[in-house]
């Protein structure tokens, strides 16, 4: 009994361009073995379809090996690129790319915390608050208008939001120039004199919930990054991260947020533009 084939992780509209992309970022490779009796090398195209299961499924290497690709080549090409830093060029060539076609929304900006499992340890895990002292990850996340996600900052569950501010701030030097004078909405948990002194040396304007005021997500633009959060969620390797090494955490936070920001670039671009295979739907199926 023959079976057609697997269904890809992602859709195919996003997964093609997602690895076009990708591949043209590696560097040419020029390997001549002297005997020409060398074991050939995986295609980079394989692995990579085999990296991104592991990141939308959440399950270990050797649960996605196979016969064409195994748990060591995983690992060992997930570490050559961390090294030659394609996972996050790929995440600017796709904010590029929304950028030109849609462009983002700089004026509004929003950041918050995100608090996910950890259960392996590691240098991005530790003490959940939320989750009775169990190993956990937090992820500070910058975006704009929109919901596009802008940089994601991993630490340790234990660390409170407002200090990893700065850091995940300090990312809009990729987007110069912004706006004059851009908002940025936070919630209570940044409620502190330091926030709103990074704020001010930065020259941007705070939209902070006060403490022990109600304050519902409604109000302002901060529910954008909420759902910002609740589509990195999705993938299995972060919301159980897995990882036990920073570099390894910030590639799958990378090629995460290269994934949406293609999906919304597509759903987006359906109400702009035509072209020949364009769906009849902006759902993507």
């Amino acid at each position: 009994m023959s079976c057609g084939p697997l269904v890809p992780a992602v859709p195919s509209c996003i997964l093609d361009p997602l690895r076009e992309q990708f591949l043209a970022l590696l560097p040419a490779r020029h390997v001549v073995h002297p005997l020409g009796c060398h074991r050939p090398r995986i295609a980079d195209a394989v692995v990579f379809d085999k990296l991104l299961e592991a990141l939308v499924f959440g399950a270990g290497y050797e649960r996605i090996a196979d016969t064409g690709c195994s748990a060591t080549t995983m690992r060992r090409r997930r570490d050559e690129w961390t090294r030659l830093g394609v996972w996050d060029r790929l995440r600017l060539a796709c904010l590029d790319a929304y950028e030109k076609m849609i462009g983002l929304d700089l004026a509004v900006l929003a950041v918050d915390g995100c608090t996910t499992k950890a259960p392996c340890g590691g240098e991005c895990a530790g003490r959940s608050p939320v989750d009775r002292a169990k190993g956990g990850m937090k992820r500070s996340q910058l975006t704009e208008g929109a919901g596009i996600p802008l940089a994601t900052v991993s630490a340790p569950a234990n660390t409170v939001d407002h200090q990893l501010l700065p850091e995940t701030l300090d990312a809009l030097k990729n987007f110069q120039p912004l706006p004059e004078r851009p908002t940025v909405h936070l919630d209570a948990g940044y409620d502190y004199r330091p926030c709103r002194e990074a704020l001010q040396e930065r020259g941007l304007l705070g939209e902070i919930a006060h403490r022990g005021t109600p304050a519902p997500i409604q109000v302002g633009r901060r529910w954008v990054v909420e759902r910002t959060n609740s589509w990195l969620n999705d993938f299995g390797k972060l919301r159980r991260c897995t990882e036990r090494r920073r570099a390894c955490v910030d590639a799958y936070l990378a090629l995460a947020a290269a994934i949406v920001t293609v999906r919304a670039l597509r759903r987006a671009a359906w109400y702009l533009y035509r072209w020949d295979t364009r769906p009849r739907s902006p759902r993507i199926r």
